[in-house]
C-alpha cells in the first residue's frame, strides 16, 4: 500500500507539473532548485579550540552533512544521517532507544553528541536531525579540541551539531511519510532584516507520528526551533533555543543470549517487544554565542549553552536461551525514570600574526562543564518467551528497586573544566602548518546511592594532554598530515545489573593516546578525498571476580585500535555527485582477542544522478556493507556480514513561481534480515537491521 501511494503521489504531481514545466520561468526555477537541492558533503568544519578551519589546513579530518541531505533522506534519527558516513555505524544502548555510534572502534553516547561546539546540550538518548544544519563527523580523538565529554565516550571520534541559521531567506513547507503508518509536516522560515541584513531569524518545526516498518514499533516527534543572530560587522551574537518530544512505543529491542552458536535472524520486521515497552523524552535546550573582532586579525569569543532533559520508560530486552527454537527470557525489565540538568561554558581568544618569514595562530582559552543526574530504576521479575513467538504479558512483579521513582534524586555530579592554549606556525608561504598545543584538563565528579542518596565516591584528578598536528602541502590540492593526541576521559559507568556487586558506579578518568597519519587530495574543486591510518591505545573495561564470590564493573588491561580510513566526495561529472568510502578496523584487547561489535570492514556508496535528459528528475542510490564482526567476548562467535541497498528519486517542478520538490526512497530494497552489530557498552548484544522501509515527501519553497 505503501508503494502505491508514493508511486500515485508523484505520478499525479508530475502531471499537474506538465504545463509550468513548460514555461520559460518555470525551467528555471526547476534548475535553481535542483541544483540548491544536491546532496553534498561539506569539506572541513567546527575544529573546537582551532576554529572554523579548511580541511587542507587541518591535521585531523572533519566533515559535514548539510540540511540538504536531511531534507532528501528524511531520516528519523541523527543515526540515520549517520550512516552515510563509512567510518560510523550506529547502534542501541540496551533495552531502550539510547542510539550510540562506534567510531574507531569506540562508542560514542548520544550523551556526548556536541551542540554548536558544547557538550551537554544535545538531548541525551535520541536527537531529530530536523533542527540542524549541519551534522559534523571529526575522525579521532578531540579532546584537545572540545575537551573531555561528560559521559566519558568519544575516544574513537566526535559528533558536533550546527543548529539551523538565516543564511538566506526561506520559507518552506514538506509533508512526509514513513514506513507503514508514520505521517507529519514540518515548516521552516528565515528572513533576514536591517539595511545590510544584519539581522537574522529562522523558526522552524515538525511534528511527525505513527508506525515504522518494524511491527508495532510506533514513533513520535515534535520538534521547535528559533535562531537569532546579529551581525553588526565587528559585533556578532547568535541566540539558538531549541525543544524536542520524542516518544517510541514497542522498540524493537537488542537480543542477548546465552547460547553456544547465534540465532537465526527473524524476520526483517519482526518485533519481539512487548506492548508496554516505551521511551518518552522531552529536552528543552539552547545555546548563546557571541563574538567580537578587537583588530583585523584578534577574535575574542564566548559561548554558553544549557539543557533540560526529562525521560522515563519502561525498557525491554529478550535473552535467548535456545539458539535452535528461540527460547528465550525477558531478562529484568525496568522503568526509569531520569531527568538531567546540563550547562556549558566556553571562552577563548584566536589572534593571527606573522613574524619574519613564520605565520602565527594562537588560540587560548578554557570551558567548564556541569552536569547533574537524577534517576531511579524498579526492575520486574523475568518471564519466558520465544524469539519467533513472542508472548504479550502485563508487567510483572518488582524484583528489585533503587532511588525515588517519583521524585529521583541526584546519583551523579559531575563538573569538567579545562585550559587550553595552541600555536600554528606556518612555514614557506602556510605550505607547511605545524599546530603544537596543550589542554589542562579537571573532571571532578561525585556518586551517591540509590538508597538515601548519600555520597559513596568522590574523585578529582587532572592532566595536561599535550596535541602535536603536522600539514605539509607539497603541491596544489595535496595536503599530507599527522597528529599525536592525548586525552583524559571521564570514567566509564557500570551497568545497573543486578548481578554485578557495583551497578552505576563510575569509575576513574582513564587517559589515551592516539597516533594518526593521512592525506588530503582535491582532484579539482570539487572533488576531495581523504585516507587516514591511526592507532588508539586505552584502558579497557570489563567483568571481573570482585574478591568476594561477586563480579563487578573494573578496568581490564589495554584496548587497541588500529585502522584504515578512505573517504571520497564530490562531483565526479557533470550532474552526477558521490559521497563513497570505506574503513578497516582492527580492535585488539590485551589478551591478544578482538573487542566485539566491531566490523573488519565498513564500505558505502551514496550517488546521485541529476539527468540530463529529464530536467527536474534525481534519481539515488546507496549501498551499505558492514562486515563480519565478533559476536562475543571470547571471539567464538561471528557476526556475518551484510549490505544493503537504497534507491530513489526526486523530482522538482514549478508551480506558478513556487518550486516543489518530490522524493520517494525505498532503503534496505530487498528486505534483507541481519544482524547489524553485536556492539554493546557493556555486553555484546545483537541489534536486528531496519526491514525494507518506504519514505515519501513533498516540500514547497514560497
Amino acid at each position: 500500500m505503501t508503494l502505491r501511494f508514493a508511486a500515485s503521489t508523484l505520478a499525479l504531481a508530475a502531471a499537474i507539473a506538465q504545463p509550468a514545466a513548460a514555461q520559460e520561468e518555470g525551467d528555471a526555477i526547476v534548475v535553481t532548485a535542483q541544483r540548491d537541492n544536491a546532496t553534498e558533503v561539506v569539506n572541513g568544519g567546527d575544529a573546537g579550540a582551532l576554529g572554523n578551519v579548511a580541511a587542507e589546513d587541518l591535521p585531523f579530518n572533519i566533515r559535514s552533512f548539510d540540511e540538504t541531505l536531511i531534507y532528501n533522506q528524511q531520516p528519523l534519527t541523527i543515526g540515520e544521517v549517520l550512516e552515510n558516513d563509512p567510518t560510523v555505524r550506529t547502534t542501541y544502548g540496551f533495552g531502550n532507544a539510547a542510539e550510540q555510534f562506534v567510531i574507531r572502534g569506540f562508542s560514542l553516547f548520544g550523551d556526548d553528541v556536541g551542540v554548536n561546539g558544547l557538550y551537554g546540550v544535545a538531548p541525551r538518548q535520541l536527537i531529530a536531525p530536523e533542527l540542524f544544519g549541519q551534522v559534523q563527523v571529526l575522525n579521532g580523538a578531540s579532546a584537545f579540541l572540545n575537551g573531555a565529554a561528560p559521559g566519558g565516550s568519544g575516544l574513537g571520534g566526535s559528533v558536533n551539531l550546527l543548529l539551523k541559521r538565516a543564511d538566506e531567506d526561506l520559507t518552506r513547507a514538506t509533508a512526509t511519510f514513513v514506513g507503514d503508518g508514520h505521517i507529519g509536516g514540518s515548516f521552516d522560515v528565515a528572513r533576514r532584516f536591517g539595511a545590510g541584513g544584519e539581522w537574522g531569524v529562522r523558526v522552524n518545526g515538525a511534528y511527525r507520528d505513527g508506525e515504522v516498518s518494524v511491527d508495532r514499533e510506533d514513533r513520535r516527534a515534535q520538534v521547535l526551533g528559533g535562531a537569532f543572530d546579529y551581525d553588526g560587522g565587528a559585533f556578532r551574537a547568535a541566540l539558538d533555543l531549541a525543544y524536542q518530544e520524542v516518544r517510541i512505543d514497542s522498540l524493537r529491542p537488542k537480543v542477548s543470549f546465552t547460547t553456544a552458536t547465534l540465532p537465526a535472524v527473524p524476520d526483517a520486521s519482526a518485533n519481539y517487544a512487548q506492548d508496554y515497552t516505551y521511551t518518552e523524552l522531552t529536552d528543552v535546550f539552547g545555546t548563546l554565542a557571541l563574538e567580537y573582532d578587537l583588530a583585523e586579525d584578534v577574535l575574542l569569543y564566548g559561548k554558553a549553552g544549557a539543557r533540560r532533559g526529562d525521560e522515563e520508560g519502561i525498557y525491554g530486552g529478550i535473552q535467548v536461551t535456545d539458539a535452535v527454537t528461540g527460547a528465550a527470557t525477558s531478562g529484568f525489565h525496568s522503568y526509569i525514570p531520569y531527568e538531567q540538568n546540563a550547562e556549558a561554558v566556553e571562552a577563548g581568544l584566536r589572534a593571527s600574526f606573522a613574524t619574519g618569514g613564520l605565520t602565527h595562530t594562537i588560540n587560548a582559552g578554557g570551558n567548564m562543564v556541569w552536569q547533574q543526574d537524577r534517576t531511579a530504576y524498579d526492575f520486574f521479575t523475568p518471564f519466558d518467551t520465544n524469539l519467533y513467538d513472542p508472548v504479550q504479558v502485563a508487567i510483572q512483579p518488582r524484583a528489585f528497586a533503587g532511588g525515588d521513582l517519583d521524585n529521583p534524586f541526584p546519583i551523579t555530579e559531575k563538573q569538567l573544566g579545562s585550559v587550553f592554549a595552541s600555536d600554528t606556525l606556518g612555514f614557506l608561504g602556510d605550505s607547511v602548518l605545524l599546530t603544537l598545543g596543550a589542554r589542562w584538563q579537571s573532571i571532578d565528579v561525585e556518586s551517591f546511592s540509590y538508597f538515601g542518596g548519600a555520597l559513596t565516591t568522590e574523585y578529582t584528578e587532572d592532566a595536561v594532554t599535550p596535541v602535536a598536528g603536522l600539514v605539509v602541502k607539497p603541491m596544489e590540492g595535496l595536503s599530507l598530515y599527522a597528529n599525536y593526541i592525548e586525552a583524559l576521559q571521564q570514567g566509564a559507568v557500570a551497568p545497573l545489573d543486578p548481578d554485578i556487586t557495583n551497578p552505576g558506579e563510575v569509575l576513574a578518568p582513564r587517559m589515551t593516546t592516539q597516533y594518526e597519519v593521512g592525506g588530503k587530495f582535491y582532484f579539482d574543486p570539487s572533488i576531495f578525498a581523504t585516507l587516514a591510518l591511526y592507532q588508539i591505545e586505552r584502558p579497557g573495561d570489563g567483568f571481573e571476580d570482585d574478591g568476594a564470590g561477586g563480579t563487578r564493573f573494573a578496568y581490564l588491561g589495554e584496548q587497541r585500535n588500529r585502522g584504515v580510513e578512505f573517504t571520497l566526495n564530490g562531483e565526479v561529472a557533470q550532474g552526477l555527485r558521490v559521497i563513497a568510502g570505506l574503513a578497516l578496523a582492527e580492535a585488539e584487547l590485551e589478551s591478544g582477542l578482538e573487542a566485539p561489535g566491531v566490523p573488519e570492514l565498513a564500505a558505502n556508496a551514496n550517488v546521485e544522478w541529476d539527468l540530463p535528459f529529464a530536467p527536474g528528475l534525481t534519481l539515488n542510490g546507496r549501498v551499505t556493507h558492514t562486515g563480519e564482526q565478533q559476536a562475543n567476548a571470547a571471539n567464538t562467535l561471528q557476526l556475518d556480514s551484510w549490505t544493503v541497498f537504497d534507491l530513489g528519486a526526486r523530482y522538482v517542478f514549478a508551480a506558478g513561481e513556487a518550486p516543489v520538490t518530490l522524493r520517494l526512497t525505498v532503503d534496505n530494497v530487498t528486505d534483507e534480515a541481519y544482524w547489524a552489530s553485536a556492539f554493546d557498552a557493556f555486553n555484546p548484544a545483537l541489534l536486528q537491521g531496519t526491514p525494507r522501509t518506504v519514505k515519501a515527501s513533498a516540500s514547497i519553497a514560497f
